[in-house]
């Protein structure tokens, strides 16, 4: 039994102060007790840690290098699209471990404890399968043992290159699968998941309306009658207006008519809805999984996040191309945004609670339910999935509870984050993971052995 002694915790119930936290050998929390004498490992301000609800590992390594401007002055999403295609061309699967133990190492630096990653990479250059249909699969699963993250797997469905069903381009071929093959690629990545820890879980991810068959589409819940199902959902205009011209509906709204959606889905993006749409899609009870970095780094568009939890919807957050993992980032990325489209302060607080808690309380609730997690609240039965913050940083002095909360979102970053345990494996110790070493020399060759694509 490990335990942890915190000065301040949050707990389901409101913030505690001399917090004594027990961790089974399960990885699973056992008792809590608020106004404990101190024993065991001291901490500051304990916090639930969350979910990185959708990530793309592999365009970790692409980071930085799509900035410059391209032939075309209207340079737009679809361009960065092409070089990631010219990019993932080169990648083996040992590159493929390297960079995603890479990720989920700053993932878990950051605060996140559960990687829940939008697997799509799964064959050789030219598209033909490995041998083993869930090789790609077995090298997420690799880096996972060796970062000690939580991990969500959701092998993506991926077999066409528009609505209108045409051919895979190039740079698209190791994403596709018919259903038939992708089914038997699910059930091996499945097997290959079994050899990790018990908080392990897999779900599945239909790519978007524009990759997988309408008859298919309808049909998945019926196809996969467990698990999460995360999808990508209006995050493009030309995406919108490719659906609306093929299929006589906008995403969202063929989507609500068509496909069943509930609790066990979570959306990706959701940047292009019309006030309709974002009512009706809050009120099925399925998740919004938001990316503020990346749908800023692509210009995706705004989410209309006021309008969403207005109407009871939730929200989890990913690093989605991950060109950066910064955990408070995002949650001040997500706020702002708001501001700056409503000209507004203070977009989601609410009269009981500022910004921070507010998004952090959402982001916890929500990262849970999408991934079936036990997870996102301090409180016995639950995996051990903690982060504890530097209550003696600068930058929290003075701070305490919300207002701590705020200040470590909006005026400070992840360095303010000291440890973090994921099922109870205690990976982030003094602000560096623990194997840290061992996962950068791995990186730094893989990229050697990239230069010339990259």
């Amino acid at each position: 039994m490990k335990k942890i002694w915190a000065r301040h915790a949050l707990l389901p119930q409101g913030w505690a102060q001399n917090v004594l936290i027990k961790i089974d050998a399960n990885g699973r929390l056992g008792t809590v007790t608020p106004d404990a004498p101190e024993q065991g490992e001291t901490r500051g301000c304990v916090l639930p840690a969350p979910v990185n609800v959708h990530s793309h590992g592999f365009q970790r390594a692409m980071a930085g290098l799509t900035e410059a401007r391209g032939p075309n002055a209207n340079d737009t999403f679809w361009t960065w699209r092409q070089l990631m295609f010219r990019f993932l061309d080169r990648l083996t699967p040992k590159h493929i471990e390297a960079i995603t133990a890479l990720v989920q190492m700053e993932m878990l630096e950051a605060g996140y404890a559960t990687n829940a990653e939008f697997h799509y990479l799964h064959h050789q250059p030219g598209g033909v399968p490995y041998d083993n249909l869930a090789e790609t699969s077995e090298r997420v699963a690799a880096a996972a043992a060796q970062t000690g993250i939580g991990l969500c797997l959701l092998p993506v469905h991926y077999q066409f290159g528009g609505c209108d069903g045409r051919g895979l381009a190039d740079g698209q071929v190791r994403f596709g699968n018919d259903l038939e093959r992708f089914q038997l690629l699910h059930d091996a990545a499945a097997k290959t998941l079994q050899t990790l820890p018990a908080d392990t879980a897999i779900g599945v991810a239909p790519h978007s309306l524009r990759a997988v068959a309408r008859d298919d589409l309808r049909a998945y819940g019926t196809l996969f009658p467990s698990g999460p199902i995360h999808m990508h959902l209006a995050e493009q205009l030309p995406e919108v207006d490719e659906v609306q011209q093929q299929w006589g509906a906008r995403p969202v709204d063929w989507a609500l008519d068509h496909m069943g959606l509930d609790a066990r889905w979570c959306l990706i993006h959701c940047t292009q809805m019309t006030p309709d749409e974002t009512t009706r899609l809050a009120q099925t009870g399925a998740v919004a999984g938001l990316c503020p970095i990346t749908e800023s780094s692509l210009g995706d568009g705004i989410f209309d996040g006021i309008r969403w939890m207005a109407s009871d919807g939730k929200i989890a957050i990913g690093s989605d191309s991950n060109i950066r993992i910064a955990l408070s980032e995002e949650l001040r990325t997500l706020e702002y945004s708001q501001r700056l489209r409503d000209n507004s302060r203070a977009a989601f607080a609410t009269p009981d609670h500022a910004t921070g808690r507010r998004l952090f309380d959402a982001m916890l609730a929500g990262g849970a339910a999408a991934t079936g997690r036990q997870t996102g609240a301090i409180t016995p039965g639950h995996w051990a999935d903690l982060m504890s913050l530097d209550d003696t940083s600068v930058h929290l002095a003075g701070r305490s509870e919300d207002t701590a909360l705020d200040s470590w979102i909006f005026a400070g970053d992840d360095s303010l984050v000291t440890d973090v345990w994921s099922a109870g494996r205690h990976m982030v110790q003094n602000g560096r993971h623990i194997h840290r070493a061992a996962i950068t020399d791995a990186y730094r060759r893989t990229i050697h052995d990239l230069k010339d694509a990259i």
